[in-house]
């Protein structure tokens, strides 16, 4: 058991470092290209674009029934781990109110037994990778405190799904593909020349089977993440770097 959570406080300690490297070198780039001379991008805080750079916490809230044979294994149930990871949005605004959010990331979650099967240990790991699309209403666009809400939905592709210490000795793990209802809230903080600071909090729901190959056991699992966000963004106009003829012109929805 300690030689086990050692590990995963190394491993912690590691996704964390790598995030905030990520977060820094993304940061370094985007502040190098108001420089640049071909193009030119200006920062515009009613710019019709926005990336953010985000360190976020995958926090799944995992219920699961699992099943030997069709049959229910009673008290059986399994935790996914949380992860701490680098991520980033693309949002592209109609207008200072209206816009639509791209979130993306790629994460590496371990599933544990719990319940009656906490004995099996680690039972599967999987590689995610969790695109959400939310439409987005953003309030007080004058103000330097620019809070918004958002809905949408989010689709997660599981791959390079492993067997963790296997002890029900499967010969593969396979996890069904899942979309979720998403819904969002967050804070944009302008700090001038079209940089913000940023926080953001989602959660889906969203159901997925598991199958154990080669032993007969399933799982239907609820894993309803909840996804926690904090990093900076930049707004400019996408005109700026494509060139005046090839901009895109801004919606006006109100």
């Amino acid at each position: 058991m300690g030689g086990r959570l050692l590990k995963g406080d190394v491993e912690m300690n590691r996704v964390m470092t790598g995030a905030v490297a990520v977060a820094l070198m993304a940061g370094a780039a985007v502040m190098s290209l108001p420089a640049m001379s071909v193009p030119a991008m200006a920062g515009d805080d009613h710019g019709n674009f926005m990336i953010r750079g985000l360190v976020t916490g995958v926090l799944p809230d995992t219920d699961a029934t699992v099943r030997n044979g069709g049959a229910v294994i009673p008290g059986g149930n399994a935790d996914t781990s949380d992860e701490l990871i680098p991520a980033t949005t693309l949002t592209y605004f109609f207008n200072d109110n209206l816009a639509v959010e791209l979130f993306c990331c790629f994460a590496k979650h371990e599933i544990d037994g719990t319940g009656s099967i906490a004995g099996l240990g680690e039972i599967a790991d999987t590689w995610i990778f969790p695109p959400a699309l939310t439409a987005q209403y953003h309030f007080n666009s004058g103000g330097k405190f620019k809070p918004y809400v958002g809905a949408g939905l989010q689709y997660i592709a599981f791959f390079d799904e492993g067997t963790g210490q296997n002890r029900l000795g499967a010969t593969s793990v396979h996890i069904d593909d899942a979309v979720g209802l998403t819904l969002q809230a967050g804070l944009d903080v302008a700090m001038g020349n079209g940089w913000y600071l940023n926080a953001d909090v989602k959660k889906t729901w969203l159901n997925t089977e598991i199958a154990w190959r080669g032993t007969g056991v399933t799982a239907d699992a609820d894993l309803d993440p909840l996804i926690v966000s904090a990093g900076f963004g930049y707004r400019f106009n996408l005109g700026d770097i494509f060139g005046h003829g090839a901009q895109t012109a801004s919606i006006d929805l109100k």
